[in-house]
């Protein structure tokens, strides 16, 4: 089901994310989306996330699909000019797959294949653009389709950024452009996300608060020095530093349940990102009292 059909019945959408494998064998990362299945509305695949290249997306996709388990599609500008992007748009649309999540994608000097040229043919204002022309049947150039795409059109936004004008700016653009949802990058602070949701109320467009499972104080620090827009307060930094090895993925739950306890109420859905820790997902959703 499309997940803005879950928003216009006034459900609280839940995702879950998986990436694929680094090679052919689909088997785990499959089994990881099965084990959400039944507590999550759909299951993100990501696109080459960090630059790292692994099995394509939209291969994956289809393989949930004929599992059951709804995909959401995620699609970055980096890697495909203008003409691979819409094929690939309507590629999915021929399997069936109903929702995508478009993105600009991180740059090649984070990833594996750092000789790697970028394309960013368009940015990602431009594909919602160009996925909402599928949808009303022509292409980017204004040729007609034999016939349309039928896409559920999702974007990003990063609620901790410095910039959060920006920010704001970029969801207006998205959401001219076609969006129809939004999913954020990890949130680690209630307060940080209540000042987000205040501006961004007046665009109207649902939210799904990112929630990533620490895993590690190490994992933590990480993604305060790296990770743009997301910082990890100290007090969790010093909970999961000081759980034993054993109890960490505990740990890790009840903090994600905390979080979207306490963030719930302010937006319309939970995106959560396990990185590799998909059994956790079940548990939260539970715990959380989202399903």
């Amino acid at each position: 089901m499309k997940l803005s059909t879950l928003f216009a019945d006034g459900k609280f959408a839940v995702t879950g994310e998986i990436g694929p494998p680094k090679g052919v064998d689909a088997s785990e990362v499959l089994h990881g989306a099965a084990a959400m299945a039944g507590h999550v509305d759909a299951v993100n695949v990501t696109d080459n996330q960090s630059a790292v290249m692994r099995q394509g997306s939209l291969g994956v996709c289809h393989m949930l699909k004929e599992q059951g388990i709804e995909p959401v599609f995620q699609l970055v500008c980096r890697d495909r000019n203008r003409i691979a992007l819409q094929s690939d748009l309507l590629s999915a649309g021929a399997l069936g797959i109903e929702n995508v999540l478009l993105l600009t994608g991180d740059h090649t000097v984070l990833g594996d294949h750092q000789e790697a040229k970028t394309v960013f043919d368009l940015d990602s204002v431009q594909l919602l653009a160009a996925a909402t022309g599928l949808n009303e049947g022509h292409d980017l150039a204004g040729h007609q389709l034999d016939s349309p795409t039928d896409l559920c059109l999702g974007a990003v936004v990063n609620p901790g950024s410095d910039d959060l004008e920006l920010q704001l700016l970029k969801m207006e653009k998205k959401t001219d452009a076609g969006a129809r949802f939004f999913q954020t990058q990890a949130v680690y602070d209630p307060e940080v996300f209540k000042r987000f949701m205040d501006r961004a109320a007046g665009i109207g467009l649902p939210v799904m608060v990112g929630i990533v499972p620490l895993k590690s104080a190490g994992m933590a620090n990480y993604m305060n020095a790296n990770v743009a827009g997301v910082n990890v307060p100290d007090a969790m930094v010093q909970r999961i530093s000081e759980a034993p090895k054993e109890d960490r993925k505990r740990v890790s739950v009840e903090m994600s349940v905390e979080l979207i306890t306490a963030v719930k109420d302010m937006c319309q859905g939970v995106h959560i990102m396990p990185l590799g820790w998909d059994d956790l997902v079940p548990r939260i959703v539970s715990e959380a009292g989202l399903r």
